[in-house]
């Protein structure tokens, strides 16, 4: 990835870099995490005895034991993002600015190789997409060959959520870069928000997805930014109306996300007072529905989507009061082991430390501990000898000729990942299995099977799920199957 010029003379990558603030967090308050100087203490439920604050002689706090874990999964992020060979993902910077160790030089670093990213990935397309600075004010209503001509452009134009992300790590900068190119983003966002929708007003839902969606109406009001009333409305219309399921399951990481931006616009007073009231309402709502659907595992939906669900506890101050979200950083703390990759690591690291996205928009520069030391990466240990797997492709939609379009059993490597055995299905004779990926910020993502593609313009994606129906919480190049297990690639909508 090419580098950009850093967002102020004298500090890029490669530079000596000035003292640098620390960023903390005015106002609200903030609940402590397993990574934070004071422990679980606030975490747990009220019936628990008040906990001894640090340095009480003779008693150890239980977060202290947590908080060893929490700064070894910091580090090895931290030593993630030291491997040049990996694209740079601007939720990794943004669990790093939120944690409460920091190494100045490897944040710098890494922001650099993240605004040369953006810019070479986006700039171009930026410049081909028409007229942003008409955007925030447009109501555009396209005709079938203008949605046409969106549909084919648009894997070259950036996603709403990629767009949101990188926003939130700007403002999350300690200094803050030159506001110039910040408004131009902005101003990019608004667009983006409103061709989201409009290329596919006719399905009334976004063209990317509620989550994208949401992160972008959250990236503006962080940055203070008013958004129309309607942008806002489409949101919690689809939040009021149960519309953020998919085929796999609930989308607690949508709808959490979407609780996050009404949190932030009512805080931000961004919205008129009768519209606020609205979406107090709504994010109790969502709050009150994460409790009751938490899982006796302490998860809400999954363990890849719990941290989501916790940020919207931080946001709201109610993880002090609420048992269920004690329940759930314990749950965390029991599973680390499943945040094996840069991306999910920095999706639970933040709710470790206690923080929220919405505390990106209080944070206030003072002196930063330079303390965190990175942990470089380890290979996968090898396992000896082979394996065998049986492999389903199941197409229940219907253009698809027949239910079963593949069952055939593959034989890999012990060890291997998902994506090396679908490699070895496509090498096997008699060559009937075909796929294809697309590399995304989270690793390769299943475009194609069999010639079918899952295309997000039509709200499609191929599940991957084992026998007999349990849905895969890791991407193909992440889970490594078992001996003898069964793996279902689904044709599913969402």
């Amino acid at each position: 990835m090419q580098r950009a010029r850093g967002a102020r003379q004298g500090w890029g990558a490669g530079s000596l870099l000035p003292p640098r603030p620390h960023a903390t967090s005015a106002g609200g308050c903030r609940c402590r995490g397993a990574g934070a100087w004071g422990g679980l203490g606030p975490l747990l439920p009220p019936a628990h005895p008040p906990l001894p604050l640090p340095g009480a002689v003779g008693v150890e706090a239980p977060g202290e034991a947590a908080a060893a874990p929490v700064r070894a999964l910091s580090a090895r992020l931290l030593g993630l993002a030291a491997d040049l060979a990996r694209d740079p993902d601007p939720s990794v910077y943004l669990a790093l600015r939120l944690a409460s160790d920091h190494s100045l030089r490897g944040e710098e670093r890494y922001l650099a190789r993240l605004q040369d990213a953006f810019q070479r990935r986006y700039g171009r397309s930026l410049q081909a997409a028409g007229r942003p600075h008409a955007a925030p004010h447009s109501h555009p209503q396209r005709d079938a060959a203008a949605t046409e001509r969106s549909t084919h452009t648009e894997v070259e134009r950036p996603e709403t959520g990629r767009l949101a992300l990188y926003l939130l790590g700007l403002r999350a900068t300690c200094p803050l870069p030159e506001p110039g190119p910040q408004r131009s983003l902005v101003t990019w966002l608004k667009y983006y928000l409103e061709e989201d929708w409009a290329g596919s007003r006719q399905h009334g839902h976004p063209l990317s997805s509620y989550y994208q969606y949401s992160l972008g109406v959250l990236a503006l009001c962080v940055h203070r930014k008013r958004v129309r009333e309607e942008v806002v409305r489409r949101l919690l219309a689809a939040e009021q109306h149960g519309r953020f399921g998919h085929a796999g399951g609930s989308a607690t990481d949508a709808e959490a996300v979407a609780a996050l931006a009404f949190a932030c616009l009512e805080r931000e007073r961004l919205v008129g007072a009768r519209l606020a009231a609205e979406l107090q309402a709504a994010t109790r709502g969502v709050r009150r529905r994460m409790v009751e659907a938490q899982g006796r595992d302490g998860f809400f939906g999954n363990v890849y989507s719990t941290p989501w669900a916790m940020q919207v506890f931080i946001a709201t101050n109610a993880c002090r009061t609420q048992p269920a979200y004690g329940r759930a950083m314990a749950a965390l703390l029991e599973n680390l082991d499943a945040f094996t990759i840069a991306a999910t690591m920095a999706q639970v690291l933040p709710v470790l430390h206690g923080r929220s996205y919405l505390d990106i928009a209080s944070m206030r520069c003072q002196e930063e501990p330079d303390t965190l030391t990175p942990i470089s990466p380890e290979p996968p240990p090898e396992t000896p000898g082979n394996m065998m797997v049986r492999l389903v492709v199941d197409c229940p939609q219907l253009q698809c000729p027949r239910r079963r379009l593949y069952d055939q059993p593959v034989h890999a490597p012990a060890g291997a990942s998902l994506l090396d055995v679908l490699s070895a299905a496509a090498a096997q004779e008699p060559h009937n299995f075909t796929f294809d990926t697309q590399d995304t910020s989270q690793g390769p993502f299943l475009s194609r099977v069999l010639g079918l593609e899952a295309r997000q313009q039509k709200r499609s994606y191929w599940q991957l799920l084992t026998a007999p129906g349990t849905s895969l919480q890791m991407g193909v190049a992440d889970y490594r199957p078992r001996d003898g297990e069964t793996l279902i690639l689904r044709l599913s909508e969402w």
